[in-house]
């Protein structure tokens, strides 16, 4: 399994984050509704500190630096971000990885995703319907 390699680029990331680019607001000027389509949306994104995930995400993230092996064969592959919580990419940006729950009969709900660039990885709790930014500096 080839795994993507995680190049630095926090302008990147932070471009990829923002939504739309800068906004022009009028006092006069109605909100614009969302799409009927979007059940879900980037600001679903929110930002955890390393030192606050359990420690099964810090096992797998040990293991996806290690390059594996990993414990369940869906761990690598390509993350579809079907419900559109993170930010659009193209097909094959991200990956999932199981995070272990402690007496789950299965995987459990618990998954760290990576993007292409260095330290891009959420954690989700919650199968994917909400996603953290794992934050390496606090």
């Amino acid at each position: 399994m080839r795994i993507p390699p995680r190049v630095v680029s926090v302008t990147a990331l932070a471009a990829a984050l923002l939504v739309g680019g800068p906004v022009a607001v009028s006092a006069n000027a109605a909100p614009a509704p969302a799409p009927a389509s979007a059940s879900y949306s980037i600001a679903a994104v929110g930002d955890i500190c390393y030192s606050a995930l359990p420690s099964q995400a810090h096992d797998t993230l040990d293991l996806i630096e290690a390059g594996g092996p990993y414990p369940y064969p869906q761990d690598g592959t390509v993350f579809q971000n079907r419900e559109g919580v993170l930010p659009s990419q193209s097909s094959g940006y991200y990956h999932e990885y199981t995070v272990k729950t402690p007496g789950s009969p299965d995987r459990g709900a618990r998954r760290i995703v990576t993007g292409e660039e260095n330290q891009e990885d959420y954690y989700t709790a919650d199968h994917y319907e909400s996603f953290d930014l794992v934050d390496y500096a606090c």
